[in-house]
């Protein structure tokens, strides 16, 4: 798929999940009102570092990796994203420019509504300010985590971590039980804090071992504990 169908905003605005509930009636037209939709091709940018951050974002359909640009060049997948998840307001509530940039994984299409309205909303709905306290607090247990395995464990534990995060957030394909998306092997030794060689060499021993299968792009996880064992002991 090269391309996704653009619908109508009052067709999709209903499906942004938990916050669409919390809104009043006219809350839900100042969101219709204000809500666009833009579609991206793979490996499209939809931000980038140092941009000014003015929008609240949702992934409707597709995939999204966050991710920054580090020593040498060098690319580090910080989080991904699947729909229905919301992402782009954390730097204007810190009132600081992108410190990471997002792009898109494969087609994908987003939802944008002007961190003006989320604020105007906030001001007099409660339950709205809640929502975004537990999205935050949900993200900074996903960094946390994160941070500490991709500094602390080896090679082989951080590659079994990416595999498993990638399952938790993208599921398996109902065609052949393969994680529902098809990474480079850059991207997954980017998620993984790696060099690609690792990655690429890693992935060939649990293959191996018996730990996955790999055919051509697709990767099938064949020993879910196994791999958990190794991301558990790093």
């Amino acid at each position: 798929m090269n391309t996704l169908h653009i619908p109508s905003v009052a067709h999709v605005a209903p499906r942004l999940q938990h916050l669409w509930s919390i809104l009043t009636a006219d809350q839900q037209t100042l969101v219709l009102d204000s809500l666009t939709l833009r579609a991206y091709k793979k490996n499209e940018s939809i931000y980038r570092e140092g941009e000014r951050p003015d929008h609240l974002m949702a992934v409707i359909d597709g995939k999204v990796k966050i991710f920054r640009d580090g020593v040498g060049g060098r690319s580090q997948i910080v989080r991904v994203l699947r729909p229905v998840q919301y992402f782009g307001y954390r730097a204007s509530m810190a009132r600081e420019p992108y410190v990471t940039a997002a792009a898109a994984f494969e087609p994908s299409l987003i939802a944008f509504l002007p961190m003006d309205r989320v604020y105007d909303i906030m001001r007099v709905n409660n339950a709205l300010c809640q929502f975004f306290i537990a999205e935050l607090a949900t993200d900074l247990g996903v960094s946390d985590r994160r941070t500490v395995s991709l500094t602390q464990k080896h090679v082989r534990g951080r590659l079994a971590e990416s595999l498993l995060y990638l399952k938790d957030v993208y599921g398996l394909s109902v065609r052949n039980h393969s994680l529902s998306i098809h990474l480079t092997r850059e991207d997954l030794a980017s998620l993984s804090n790696m060099t690609t060689s690792n990655a690429i060499r890693t992935l060939s021993n649990f293959a191996a071992e018996g730990l996955v299968a790999i055919h051509g792009k697709d990767i099938v996880i064949l020993d879910e504990e196994g791999l958990q064992r190794i991301s558990t002991n790093g």
